[in-house]
């Protein structure tokens, strides 16, 4: 199986600011000044993969990338002009939240009563269906939860010690093979894809890489805390119903033991990670400050947004 912890190669540009981005960082150069980034679908391919590339520098980097442009000032002033569209476009499109546990308790049995995507692959989907939807969440679960990390210093009492217990866990509890970014790996050479970190940016959905990049937004703006840590609560709530479904596909196509596992490992240890949010994480934050809970409730909604949005992609192309 190929090493995992290699930087990955720079993804094909999609679109004019993507091709800056790239160019910059091949070349060295300082990229073009951030003018006209409100004229770009905060949503599409190509801001989204612009975004994705600047972002990529705060975990491994690229292949042939100064390490050093990951705080080049010039392309943090491009990453801020663009990720302020797309959080404007959020702020914009994700309704006014309800009440934080209105919010909370609808994640608890919105899924079992929906259609989607995981439903969809337990009762119909076939191996091709399973290898594209890893190749998309691959772009995710190769670095998982190392987003959520970075809310550590952020956070205090009771969520800070709350938030890091569950990182533990997601980290393999202090053991290499244990890693959930390594099952998934594992997940992926099941399904005889390719497991290598960041293989399969260039076959990303704008939908996938708006859903990551949502995540580093969050977690790497302190002023955004809250806003992560509600999105932090809406993954592991809705993880263990999902992951039940992807499971039961997993297992009826034959997609092999480690694809079983990763799901069946989610749904023990994200049942248990759901009561440990709920109850410490969130509960602690909103003791500390409480002045938070709309960011937290507008971090909930905008990742089932997201979630939304990537669903739709997938069962529509399915359905075609």
């Amino acid at each position: 199986m190929p090493r995992n912890h290699s930087a990955p190669l720079l993804p094909r540009p999609r679109g004019v600011w993507s091709a800056a981005v790239t160019e910059a960082l091949l070349s060295g150069c300082v990229p073009p000044a951030p003018v006209g980034a409100g004229a770009a679908d905060p949503y599409g391919e190509d801001l989204q993969l612009a975004l994705y590339t600047c972002y990529e520098l705060h975990y491994r980097g690229f292949a042939g990338v100064d390490p050093g442009r990951e705080w080049d000032t010039a392309l943090l002033s491009v990453r801020a002009s663009l990720e302020e569209r797309f959080l404007a476009a959020l702020r914009r499109d994700v309704p006014v939240p309800e009440p934080l546990d209105g919010l909370l308790a609808g994640l608890l049995v919105q899924p079992a009563g929906s259609d989607g995507v995981p439903q969809f692959l337990a009762r119909r989907g076939t191996l091709e269906h399973l290898r594209e939807y890893a190749r998309q969440r691959s772009l995710y679960h190769l670095k998982e939860a190392d987003p959520h990390a970075w809310v550590l210093p952020r956070l205090s009492g009771r969520a800070k010690a709350a938030m890091a217990a569950v990182e533990f866990d997601e980290f393999g509890g202090g053991r290499a093979e244990r890693v959930h970014a390594r099952l998934f790996a594992d997940l992926m050479a099941d399904l005889g894809l390719n497991p290598g970190y960041g293989h399969y940016l260039d076959d990303g959905y704008a939908e996938m890489l708006a859903l990551v990049n949502a995540m580093s937004l969050f977690a790497l703006h302190r002023s955004l805390r809250g806003v992560l840590v509600g999105h932090f609560a809406a993954v592991e709530i809705t993880s263990p119903p999902a992951s039940r479904h992807l499971a039961r596909a997993m297992a009826r196509t034959g997609a092999g033991p480690a694809a079983q596992h990763f799901y069946d490992e989610h749904v023990e240890a994200d049942a248990v990670h759901e009561q440990v949010v709920r109850n410490e994480v969130i509960g602690g934050l909103l003791d500390d400050e409480p002045e938070l809970e709309p960011d937290i409730a507008f971090g909930l909604a905008a990742t089932s947004f997201l979630e939304d949005r990537l669903g739709r992609r997938f069962l529509a192309r399915w359905a075609a």
